[in-house]
């Protein structure tokens, strides 16, 4: 067997860093058979100016929307942002399916080997049946008028099934049944899609603008707007009391692995709430943050600070291209940096990989370079003092 020897100047493993003596070695496809010092690997060794990672996981994409980018403007508010998607997203089929390519393309070549990818049609099978990149494929059920949770629960398994048709013992894909958001969702289809959640990772917008508490404890705010220009009667609908989170987190119960999207405004209490709930209920709870989408909705940062000192699992998404201006891991770690200093390198290496494979049941084969996996390898470039830099890039190289 032919092996690839690789040396770069630093060496991220998944879980820690490594000097410039580590080399990790490899089959010609990227399967992982060791990492050993400079002295016992031999001859034939490439040497690598940069730090060598494991391939980025992307735990929140909108793919299909990729023929979007740059048609909503900057900092709309998330309730103008959300009514010009819905309205706005109609396309010919073939501009659609250009713009996905292409997307696919951009994820690629920036170091993306796994999507957390949101579904609402079937615009992206044809795409995912090349099986580039692998995808867990989240079928996103909104319907916040209970009259509709039938209708609309048998549409989204219209998609489940078209999606998991795709799945084979051997194939890149998942598929779960998903919420889109908790201000979005009747109680009625909750009950619908509850028991399709057992042993998936189920994933929801959560808390991504600061009146989504106000809606459930007060039956106000923004949200309430949004509703009028849809023209929804709200009449149904009684408020909880409780922020959003506490109001629905527990409707999740099925799931093994829960993935809370953005989290822009979530409470120290809340993550309280969830860490407890989490092992009431026996599942796996990891906190997606998509700083850079944040900053084009709405210019605010997820509160890292927070996350960290309550010990929460984080992982990093890109959201889509209506939302953003890459769909880039690392220009997402460039901005939790900026914000964020004291975030140590290995740790952001961490949310954007071994922890990504986890929230999406792929530990198996990405997220660390461990023996007789094949997580892709991506060379980081520009780092200074053991920090990303503007100038930082990242080219995958498997």
């Amino acid at each position: 067997m032919t092996y690839r020897k690789f040396q770069p100047t630093q060496l991220f493993t998944g879980t820690e860093l490594l000097g410039p003596d580590a080399v990790l070695i490899t089959d010609e496809q990227g399967k992982v058979e060791d990492i050993v010092s400079a002295k016992e690997a031999g001859e034939d060794i490439q040497q690598l100016d940069g730090l060598l990672s494991p391939g980025f996981i992307n735990c929140h994409c909108h793919l299909e929307l990729s023929h979007m980018r740059g048609l909503v403007p900057e900092q709309t508010g998330l309730v103008d942002f959300v009514f010009k998607v819905v309205t706005q997203r109609h396309f010919p089929e073939d501009e659609i399916q250009d713009a996905i390519a292409k997307a696919e393309d951009e994820m690629l070549a920036n170091g993306i080997v796994a999507v957390g990818d949101i579904c609402n049609n079937t615009h992206t099978l044809q795409q995912k049946q090349q099986q580039r990149l692998a995808y867990y494929n989240f079928i996103e059920v909104s319907g916040w008028l209970p009259s509709v949770a039938q209708l609309r629960f048998e549409r989204s398994m219209g998609y489940y099934d078209a999606f998991k048709q795709l799945q084979t013992p051997n194939s890149k894909l998942q598929t779960s049944l998903s919420p889109h958001a908790p201000y979005s969702v009747s109680e009625e289809l909750w009950t619908l899609m509850a028991t399709y959640f057992e042993q998936k990772t189920v994933t929801i917008h959560n808390q991504e603008t600061d009146f989504e508490d106000l809606l459930f404890q007060k039956k106000e705010g923004d949200f309430m707007r949004m509703y009028g220009l849809m023209n929804m009667d709200t009449s149904f609908f009684k408020p909880t009391g409780k922020s959003s989170l506490q109001s629905y987190f527990s409707k999740m119960s099925n799931a093994k692995k829960v993935l809370l999207v953005h989290n822009t405004f979530t409470k120290e209490e809340d993550v309280a709430y969830a860490s407890l709930e989490s092992e009431v209920l026996s599942l796996e709870l990891f906190y997606c943050i998509c700083p850079n989408a944040n900053q084009y909705i709405e210019l605010a940062v997820p509160p890292v600070d927070m996350f960290r000192r309550n010990n929460c699992q984080l992982v990093i998404g890109t959201d889509s291209l209506a939302s953003n201006w890459s769909l880039n891991i690392l220009d997402e770690l460039k901005t939790i940096t900026k914000n964020y200093p004291s975030v140590p390198l290995k740790e952001l290496l961490k949310w954007a990989t071994l922890n990504g494979a986890r929230a999406l049941q792929m530990d198996d084969q990405l997220g660390s370079f461990e023996k007789g996996k094949k997580p892709g390898l991506v060379l980081i470039s520009g780092l200074q003092n053991d920090q990303l830099t503007t100038s930082s890039n990242s080219t995958r190289l498997l």
